[in-house]
């Protein structure tokens, strides 16, 4: 069922623009008859020109389009100077309005450069389906006709010079919810490493849940890659490294480690690295993004521990990988626990509580209870110790110095950082980094 239209007039050319009202009449009689509901919502994407003499004729377009707005009041006439700008301010309507199957009638010739469009800005959770717009010359008649059953490929350059669009409109958007900012740890020494845990502000996600600086992009979301992106090179920019050698862990929920220069596995929730200059990094969103330094063999890692992971062990399988692959002494290694959801939230059912109480009966609390409240931070730590990492060379404020705190509760502060047990499937994510400087 078609929740919204997207009428694409961007390229209508001038000729043909004199009659744009006859135009949009005769379409929305066309959807109303074709659409399976009464009246989607719909969305006319139109070129505003820059310079005074082009300008002069966008205004003359005012009457007849403000004519077809009282019409209905379902319909949005969305001018800007790029596609990629128009484009990208109907998937803000469609998200404020938490639509997703959308039908686009366009022009024959923009077919193959919207869908490169469309692939870049939304994910697999929008469905597009396309027609295709027929204007004859005097534009009295409007046909729609059939999709074309052939698929063609854009030229490779018309494809960089779409992204290259896209990337250039993401980069002029303004921050939200203020300035990005960067939790460290004193614990690290900052002459030879560069590291830090991120925050949900200064990015340009939209989405309530996910807004503003989500480092994460899924099929199951609405940010796409280009928006994470984009938000990574504001974090790079800030932060001072480079976001082209920058890597994140595949997540798994599991214990498997990747070792940067070496064959890299389909999926691993740690990564270790001697090499300089190379950033890598661990996502949560309510699981510790752990970071690893060893100062001496100047190695580091990363590591997202969920409670699963926590189980499994990922962070020693983290620590043991330095050891192996560098040489480290495991009472050199520094481990900094960071913003993870805490015992005051997290709960798990009584059959997965069990596994944490065998660690330490102090790691659940009302144990008796279906749902107990788990400490993932405690049972990280009392594994660390128990594989030989110094206690204070573990940094976990929650129990230590509450003055320096990384390791805030995410689901405690809506403000600071982004939850999957608070805000639902939707959900952003921070992401702990670290690299050793060059």
């Amino acid at each position: 069922m078609v929740e919204a239209v997207l009428l694409d007039l961007f390229s209508l050319p001038a000729n043909l623009q004199s009659n744009i009202q006859g135009l949009l009449r005769n379409t929305l009689e066309t959807i109303e008859k074709c659409s399976s509901i009464p009246a989607p919502f719909v969305y006319v994407m139109c070129c505003q020109k820059q310079g005074s003499e082009r300008n002069s004729k966008q205004e003359s377009l005012l009457p007849a389009l403000r004519e077809v707005q009282s019409l209905k009041k379902r319909l949005e006439v969305v001018r800007a100077l790029t596609t990629a700008a128009a484009l990208y301010t109907i998937k803000q309507r469609l998200d404020e309005k938490d639509l997703s199957i959308i039908k686009v009638i366009l022009p024959t010739l923009r077919k193959d450069l919207m869908k490169v469009y469309i692939d870049h800005l939304f994910t697999a959770v929008y469905q597009f389906e396309f027609e295709d717009l027929q204007v004859a010359s005097d534009c009295e008649n409007l046909q729609i006709a059939e999709p074309r059953s052939e698929e063609q490929t854009l030229p490779t350059q018309d494809v960089a010079l779409i992204r290259s669009e896209i990337q250039l409109y993401l980069e002029s958007l303004p921050s939200l919810k203020g300035e990005l900012t960067i939790l460290r740890s004193s614990l690290i020494p900052d002459d030879i490493f560069l590291h830090g845990f991120t925050t949900r502000t200064g990015g340009i996600s939209y989405i309530p849940t996910l807004s503003s600086c989500n480092l994460f992009s899924s099929s199951k979301r609405r940010d796409p890659q280009v928006v994470v992106k984009e938000n990574l090179r504001r974090l790079a920019n800030a932060a001072g490294f480079n976001p082209e050698t920058f890597h994140r862990v595949k997540i798994d929920h599991a214990n498997a480690v990747c070792i940067m220069g070496k064959t890299e596995p389909d999926s691993y929730d740690g990564i270790v690295t001697n090499q300089k200059g190379v950033t890598i990094a661990a996502p949560g969103a309510d699981c510790i993004p752990v970071l690893f330094a060893d100062p001496v063999r100047k190695a580091c890692g990363a590591a997202h521990s969920g409670w699963k992971g926590t189980l499994l062990g990922v962070s020693m399988a983290t620590v043991n990988a330095m050891v192996s692959e560098y040489g480290c002494n495991v009472k050199d290694i520094l481990v900094v626990l960071g913003p993870s959801v805490g015992p005051c939230c997290y709960k798990l059912p009584h059959e997965s509580a069990k596994e944490f109480h065998r660690i330490d009966p102090k790691c659940v609390r009302l144990f008796d209870s279906a749902s107990p409240y788990i400490d993932i931070r405690r049972a990280t730590r009392i594994l660390l110790e128990s594989g030989g990492i110094l206690p204070e060379n573990i940094q976990d404020d929650s129990v230590t110095d509450q003055n320096q705190n990384i390791t805030f509760c995410t689901a405690c502060h809506p403000d600071k950082f982004y939850s999957h047990f608070r805000d639902g499937t939707n959900f952003g994510t921070q992401i702990g980094f670290i690299s050793i400087k060059d």
